[in-house]
C-alpha cells in the first residue's frame, strides 16, 4: 500500500462536501486557480499530544492539520502542499529519535514518514534542522519523498551564490499541470527556493563550523531568482524560514522576509520562524506589510502559526501570458485547527486523520515510554507561573545544574579561579503559548518529560568570560521584558508583549534590583534604544557592589553564547568552554547526582520599590496553587483575564 493517501479515497471516506474557492469558480478559459498550502514550524508535532504534560492537546499536531488538507485541496482546482521548515526538532519525539533510537539505514524519521503520508510537494530547512548535527540531518532527509531546499547554507562558496555548492538543493522547479476554467489541462512550472536564517552558524556552531557556511538571504535570492526564471519557471515561491521583520535590508539579517518579498521575480512568500500567524494582528502596522490582506511588499505571504496549529493558504489566480502564466490576483488565509470558546476553552474544529497517526504509532508509543522515565526526585514544586516577576524555582534548577557542571569543567583550567555565575531564562511562560504553557512539576519523581519541560531546546552548555560591566549590560538587555512604569500610578501593564520570555535571562551568583520607572536600554530585538538608561540597580557580588573590571565565567547555552537574542558582548568571541553535552543532559545528571533536589528560588533579584505604584501581569490560572510561596514580591489575585489567563496585581 502506498504511503501517500489517495485523494479520491480520502474524500470518499470523509464524505466531504466543500465549495470551490471563488478563483476556481470564476476562472476563464485562459485562467487557472493555483492554491499553495503551507505548514511551518511543525517541530515533530505529528500527534495531537503534549508529551511534557503527557496528555492529548487539541491545539497541535500534523494529524489534525491533515484533516484540513483534503478539504483545502477540494476547494481548489489545483493545489501544492509545502512545508516551511523546523520540522525535525522541537518535542520529545525528536529527541528520542536523535538520542535513543538514532537514524539507521532503511529507517525513516517519524515526521518525514507523516509528511510522506500526506504527499508533501516540497519543504525547506529551518534553523532547528541543524540541532542534531549534519550526519543526522542528511540521514533524516534521505527518507523524504519530496525535495528539501535551502539556498543559503553552502559547503563551498563560489564567486556568487549561483556558483556555490549547497548542502541541499537550493531550489527546484516542479513540473506539474493546472486545469483552467474551461476544463483544459496545461503544463506549469513552479519554482521553489528555500532560505534559513544565517544565524545558524552561531546557534549550532559546534555542528557547522568548518563544514558549511551561510550567506545572506536577500543577496542569495537576488542571484538565484533570475536563474530560476531563465530555466523556465512560470511563477516563483520563496520558502522563507525567516520571520517578518524590518523592511530595510541589512546584511545577514535573521528576519528577512520583508526585503525578500521585494526581490524581483518572487511571486509569493511562505514565512515562518516567528511562531506567529499571518495574515492577522500579530504584524499590524509593520512597514511594507498589510496584515489584513496578507501581503508583504504587495505580494501574497502567509505564516501558519506553529506545531500544526494552522494551515496557511495562498490562492493565486493565474492567467496565460503568451506561453507562460502570471499572477493576476491573490488571496491569503491562515486556517486554524481549533477555536477558543467564549469561556476560553479550546474547541477543536477537526479530528485527527488516522492514516497519519498510524504512520508513526510505534514511534509515539516509544516516545511515551522515553519521557516517563524517572531520573530523581524533587522536594519542592517546579513551576514557571511567576518566572517573569520573581526569582523562580524552574529557572533556579537550570541555573544550579549549569553552575554545578561548569565548575567541574573549569577545574584545572586557566579559568579555575574565576567565580562561576549562571544565566537561565524561562522557556514556558505563557504568552502566545497560552494559559497552559507553563512548567509545572509537582513534588515527587522527576522524569525525562519533566526535564524536557524545564528546558525545551536541545542546546549545548557553553561558558563565557565576561567582566562585571558586561554582566550589567547582559541584565540591562534582559530588563527589556518590562514596560516603563510611571511612579505613583496604579494598575499599569508590567510585561512587554513583544519581548520573548527566553530572552529574560536571570543571572545567579549576583544580586540586583530592576527599576522599571526608567526606559529600557535595549529594544526587543537587542538594539540600543535608550543609551543612557540604567534599570539595573544595586548589582552586587558576595554582598559588595560589583567591580566592573572583575572577570567572571558565566554558564549559559550555545544559543546565547553565540549571539542568540543579540545580547551585548555575546558573539561567540568570549566563549571559553564548549560542552559536548546538552543543557537537558546536564540537568538530568545533576538530578541523578543529587538524588533529591531542593530547587527553591533564592530571590537574588527583585523590583526596585516605587511608592504608591501597582502593576498588573497575567499568568496561568493553575499558578494560584503557588502564589503564597512567591518570594521577593507582594502580589494579590485580581481574577480572570483574557484568553484564559489569571491576573495578579503587584505592589511595587
Amino acid at each position: 500500500m502506498s504511503l501517500t493517501m489517495n485523494r479520491r479515497a480520502f474524500l470518499a471516506s470523509t464524505g466531504a462536501v466543500v465549495a470551490l474557492h471563488p478563483f476556481s469558480a470564476r476562472a476563464q478559459n485562459n485562467q487557472a486557480h493555483l492554491r499553495l498550502m503551507e505548514t511551518t514550524d511543525l517541530h515533530v508535532h505529528v500527534y495531537p499530544y503534549d508529551y511534557y504534560a503527557d496528555q492529548q492537546s487539541d491545539t497541535v499536531g500534523l494529524a489534525r492539520t491533515a484533516a484540513l488538507i483534503e478539504d483545502v485541496r477540494s476547494e481548489a482546482t489545483n493545489a501544492l502542499l509545502l512545508d516551511n521548515g523546523d520540522f525535525l526538532q522541537g518535542n520529545p519525539m525528536g529527541d528520542w529519535v536523535a538520542y535513543e533510537r538514532g537514524m539507521h539505514d532503511g529507517q525513516t524519521h517519524p515526521v518525514i514518514q507523516a509528511m510522506n503520508t500526506l504527499g508533501f510537494d516540497a519543504s525547506c530547512l529551518g534553523n532547528h534542522e541543524f540541532n542534531y548535527g549534519l550526519p543526522f540531518l542528511l540521514s533524516a532527509l534521505g527518507g523524504a519523498n519530496f525535495p528539501v531546499l535551502c539556498a543559503n547554507v553552502v559547503t563551498s562558496m563560489g564567486e556568487d551564490p549561483t556558483g556555490d555548492e549547497t548542502l541541499v538543493p537550493p531550489y527546484t522547479i516542479l513540473e506539474t499541470s493546472v486545469t483552467d476554467g474551461a476544463g483544459e489541462t496545461h503544463p506549469i512550472r513552479v519554482g521553489l527556493i528555500g532560505f534559513v536564517p544565517p544565524q545558524v552558524m552561531q546557534w549550532d556552531r559546534q555542528h557547522l563550523e568548518g563544514k558549511v557556511e551561510a550567506r545572506d538571504i536577500v543577496e542569495t535570492a537576488r542571484a538565484y531568482v533570475p536563474q530560476i526564471r531563465a530555466e523556465g519557471a512560470d511563477i516563483v515561491v520563496a520558502l522563507s524560514h525567516s520571520g517578518i521583520g524590518p523592511a530595510q535590508h541589512e546584511p545577514m539579517m535573521e528576519n528577512a522576509s520583508v526585503p525578500l518579498a521585494a526581490v524581483d521575480g518572487i511571486d509569493a512568500v511562505m514565512t515562518g520562524h516567528h511562531h506567529r500567524v499571518f495574515p492577522g494582528p500579530d504584524y499590524a502596522g509593520a512597514e511594507g506589510v498589510d496584515a489584513d490582506a496578507g501581503t508583504i511588499q504587495g505580494k501574497p505571504a502567509v505564516m501558519a502559526g506553529f506545531w500544526g496549529s494552522h494551515m496557511g493558504l495562498i490562492d493565486l489566480m493565474l492567467e496565460r501570458d503568451g506561453e507562460g502564466w502570471r499572477v493576476v490576483e491573490a488571496s491569503v488565509e491562515a486556517r486554524p485547527i481549533y477555536l477558543r470558546g467564549e469561556d476560553r476553552s479550546v474547541q477543536p474544529t477537526v479530528e485527527s486523520v488516522e492514516a497519519v497517526l498510524e504512520s508513526v504509532e510505534e514511534e509515539h508509543e516509544a516516545t511515551l515510554a522515553y519521557v516517563r522515565r524517572a531520573v530523581g526526585k524533587t522536594d519542592a514544586p517546579l513551576h514557571s507561573y511567576f518566572a517573569l516577576v520573581a526569582d523562580d524555582p524552574s529557572v533556579q534548577i537550570v541555573s544550579n545544574a549549569q553552575k554545578w557542571y561548569i565548575e567541574q569543567m573549569m577545574a584545572g583550567t586557566e579559568y579555575a579561579d574565576l567565580p562561576v555565575l549562571s544565566a537561565a531564562a524561562p522557556f514556558k511562560a505563557g504568552g502566545r503559548g497560552g494559559p497552559d504553557y507553563y512548567t509545572d512539576v509537582e513534588i515527587g519523581d522527576v522524569a525525562i518529560k519533566n526535564v524536557a519541560d524545564l528546558y525545551l531546546y536541545p542546546n549545548t552548555v557553553r561558558a563565557v568570560k565576561v567582566t562585571g560591566a558586561e554582566v550589567r549590560e547582559w541584565l540591562e538587555r534582559s530588563a527589556g521584558m518590562f514596560n516603563q512604569i510611571t511612579p505613583g500610578e496604579t494598575d499599569q501593564d508590567l510585561l512587554n508583549p513583544d519581548f520573548p520570555s527566553y530572552n529574560f535571562d536571570v543571572i545567579d551568583g549576583v544580586t540586583y534590583r530592576i527599576d522599571v520607572s526608567g526606559p529600557a536600554k535595549y529594544g526587543s530585538e537587542g538594539e540600543v534604544a535608550n543609551p543612557d538608561a540604567n534599570r539595573i540597580k544595586d548589582l552586587s557580588f558576595e554582598g559588595k557592589p560589583i567591580d566592573d573590571s572583575r572577570e567572571f565565567v558565566v554558564a549559559t547555552n550555545n544559543y546565547r553564547a553565540g549571539g542568540g537574542g543579540n545580547f551585548p558582548g555575546l558573539d561567540g568571541s568570549n566563549t571559553v568552554f564548549e560542552a559536548p553535552d546538552t543543557n537537558r543532559d546536564v540537568i538530568v545528571r545533576y538530578i541523578v547526582s543529587q538524588g533529591t533536589v531542593s530547587p527553591r528560588a533564592d530571590a537574588n533579584w527583585s523590583f526596585a520599590p516605587l511608592e504608591g505604584t501597582t502593576v498588573l501581569f497575567d499568568t496561568g490560572p493553575l499558578g494560584m496553587r503557588y502564589a503564597d510561596d512567591v518570594k521577593g514580591v507582594e502580589i494579590e489575585p485580581m481574577g480572570e483575564a483574557q484568553e484564559g489567563f489569571y491576573r495578579y496585581r503587584i505592589t511595587l
